[in-house]
């Protein structure tokens, strides 16, 4: 990816890692530019989202007591990890995840 793209996306990158209203925030901004390194962090987000919530819903029907708190966890620890990477100008891929992820939400951006 040229360096110039990084650097146009980078900003929203950023603000898609600030809670899902900046998720949906940077979504509209990228929606007319269709930047390819906003659109990639775009859609890791979307999909740690995902994940946190279905976290969330498994734990509120299944008392998982101190395992359902170490799950809480994974959305935490793949967040820092994709926002390291939109920080650097790096397309990093949260582990495991991030490919389902991009195919997940293949159709934004």
């Amino acid at each position: 990816m040229e360096q110039n793209t990084i650097d146009e996306g980078k900003t929203m990158a950023i603000i898609s890692h600030l809670t899902f209203i900046g998720t949906i925030v940077a979504f509209f901004m990228n929606k007319d530019v269709k930047n390819t390194f906003a659109s990639f962090y775009i859609r890791q987000m979307l999909g740690i989202i995902a994940i946190g919530i279905i976290i969330s819903i498994v734990s509120g029907f299944v008392n998982l007591g101190l395992i359902g708190s170490l799950l809480g966890l994974i959305p935490l620890i793949l967040w820092m990890i994709s926002l390291i990477g939109a920080v650097q100008g790096k397309e990093s891929k949260v582990p495991v995840l991030g490919d389902m992820f991009q195919d997940w939400f293949k159709g934004i951006g």
